[in-house]
């Protein structure tokens, strides 16, 4: 999983279809993907010679003895331009720990680790076996327009390899992770949809800002939103907003209004990863290589949800199976009118069609026009 070659440092995604050219702005990605480019030359040729060191920001972060840990670069990131790296340190008791590290430069790196440190932290708070613990952000001190994440580095395997027969399934934390009320955010008498921070699905940072309404934050601040940034890359297309708007305004509340969803009983917001395709899932171990490999997941952009938005990107791209939405239905069951369920799936599906649009231009149009078409024939009547 951790190879140390070039495109292993600045070229993975957290979207399964992306590359190094699938980018929304084009002049900020090239400064991105050179100054990757050039940390990777840099690690490569410093730790040839067994010479790289820590920025002294790490160091005090981690509380680590800079003479006793070595750095080396990993594969992985998340974001189409991260670089990333892995830390191992010796301990005070003589132990040895491995973290995982993503530097990237700008406002828009500074931006995404953020909201994935606030979101690994969400999620291990619920589940802590779920996913890596997140120490830390910041930038650099000796490179201040770098930006840096920090976080328990995993092990991993692949999902079809052994498991611990102790640990819970992934259906099974998941579950967990969807029937634990989220916290009520600070300066709120009641829990919220949204997020603390801004959080970055592939390279689209959302907007989570708060709302008491399900329905009106999934139709303002994910379709209306995700709409906007479409079309700043493609253009406006009146096919395209015509439905969105449609979707909005009349598909969103007659499935997901607040008196209708789940009997007319608000339903509780949860923690969701928030970009949960089956790439950003695996079977590993957390923290160090000595203990049993189990389910994990990893690059997560989570919010203050309804349970099923988890399930939209799951069906878009697959790799879960029929036998983990029969395990995980069993423990988090679906919402009522469950004779809605399949819709609704698709409705938080939509989202990630038009987030892909957004990004990466006119290949994922289709799948998103057929959803709405669909969608606004069988929901969208005034009647």
């Amino acid at each position: 999983m951790f190879v140390n070659d070039e495109e292993s440092i600045f070229g993975k995604t957290a979207c399964p279809t992306t590359s190094k050219n699938d980018v929304t702005d084009t002049q900020t990605s090239a400064t991105f993907l050179n100054h990757n480019r050039d940390m990777f030359k840099l690690a490569r040729f410093i730790t040839t010679r067994n010479a790289m060191k820590l920025d002294p920001a790490v160091v005090k972060l981690l509380g680590l003895d800079g003479d006793k840990t070595k750095v080396s670069p990993a594969g992985g990131g998340g974001m189409s331009s991260a670089s990333t790296l892995k830390i191992v340190s010796q301990l005070a008791d003589g132990t040895e720990k491995a973290y995982f590290m993503k530097t990237g430069s700008g406002r828009e790196a500074e931006i995404m680790f953020e909201g994935e440190y606030t979101s690994l932290s969400a999620m291990h708070s619920a589940v802590p076996t779920l996913c890596p613990q997140s120490f830390g952000h910041g930038q650099f001190e000796l490179q201040p327009s770098t930006s840096f994440l920090v976080t328990d580095f995993l092990h991993l395997t692949s999902r079809s390899g052994s498991k611990s027969r102790s640990a819970q399934s992934l259906a099974a934390k998941l579950a967990k992770l969807h029937t634990t009320p989220a916290p009520i955010p600070d300066g709120y008498e009641k829990p919220m949809f949204g997020f603390p921070t801004t959080t970055c699905c592939g390279d689209t940072p959302q907007d989570n800002s708060y709302k008491e309404s399900w329905a009106e934050f999934y139709a303002e601040n994910r379709l209306i939103f995700i709409l906007g940034r479409a079309e700043k890359r493609n253009g406006k297309e009146s096919d395209v907003r015509k439905l969105v708007e449609q979707t909005a305004s009349k598909v969103v509340p007659r499935l997901l209004g607040d008196h209708h969803l789940n009997n007319g009983k608000r339903i509780t917001p949860v923690v969701v990863h928030g970009d949960l395709w089956s790439g950003n899932a695996s079977v590993g171990v957390i923290g160090s290589d000595k203990g049993e490999p189990e389910d994990v997941v990893f690059d997560s952009s989570a919010c203050y949800a309804h349970s099923e938005y988890e399930l939209g990107i799951m069906q878009m791209f697959g790799g879960f199976g029929g036998g983990f939405l029969k395990e995980y239905h069993e423990l988090c069951p679906k919402t009522e009118p469950v004779d809605e369920y399949e819709d609704r799936v698709k409705l938080y599906e939509l989202y990630h069609h038009l987030n892909h649009y957004a990004l990466f231009g006119g290949s994922y149009r289709s799948g998103a026009l057929s959803i709405m078409k669909e969608l606004v024939r069988k929901y969208g009547s005034d009647g």
